[in-house]
């Protein structure tokens, strides 16, 4: 059962000066707490913030903003030394207006910034990645469900997490005319649906990650770093 509600001590847990919607993506499966974050845009980011996460051992940033939306509002990361990867769901900012078309989409083009995920978690190092977004909830909340389902979270448990951004924003139901993606709360329906068009498309997610330039090395090798099993 999916708990559609959730307390905002739940989502709080951690805080970074300057960002919203910030939180440890781990505790799922296999995938450890401490290693993969999410949250929304770092262009508030305040240098208490950006210690912060270098305290969390946050050592490289995966931006999947379109390039207008980086330009605009670059992550104030400044000499922090966290390095920082753009690598855009969509590279323009231009995507469809009806969620339900969306997500199917964005499913697709969310294969990439997931790859680099997966080998930015493979450092030698073994310091902590951060994705983010405009708000942290679809493109981050899509490319964040990839990784985790990957190292063997149940759906239930994604689609948990995935629902906190909602309490973490403060999005209610929206009337019909709600401008924009902002404005707009995420559902376990949306999710569910780029996860089965995933399935639909490659059939698996493995080969949909390694359609977007996975090696299979590099999936058996982070799945042998977290001890989760092959899925099928």
């Amino acid at each position: 059962m999916i708990a559609d509600e959730s307390t905002a001590a739940d989502v709080a847990g951690l805080t970074v000066p300057g960002v919203r919607n910030f939180r440890d993506a781990g505790g799922l499966g296999a995938l450890p707490h401490g290693v993969l974050y999410r949250s929304g845009a770092l262009d508030g980011l305040t240098p208490d913030g950006a210690q912060k996460l270098w305290d969390l051992g946050v050592r490289t940033v995966i931006d999947v903003r379109s390039a207008p939306e980086t330009a605009a509002r670059p992550d104030a990361l400044g000499d922090s030394g966290i390095r920082h990867l753009h690598v855009p769901v969509f590279p323009e900012q231009r995507w469809p207006e009806e969620q339900a078309e969306l997500y199917p989409l964005m499913a697709e083009h969310a294969g990439r910034p997931a790859v680099a995920a997966v080998r930015a978690l493979l450092t030698a190092e073994r310091r902590a990645v951060l994705v983010h977004c405009a708000s942290g909830k679809d493109r981050t909340g899509l490319v964040v469900a990839l990784v985790q389902s990957l190292l063997g979270a149940a759906e239930p448990e994604i689609l948990a997490d995935f629902l906190h951004s909602n309490t973490a924003l403060g999005l209610t139901t929206p009337g019909p005319d709600a401008p924009g993606h902002a404005t707009r709360p995420v559902t376990a329906v949306l999710l569910r649906r780029a996860l089965i068009s995933v399935r639909s498309h490659h059939g698996t997610l493995d080969d949909h990650l390694r359609a977007h330039g996975a090696r299979t090395s590099e999936l058996a090798s982070l799945r042998a770093e977290f001890h989760s099993p092959e899925r099928r």
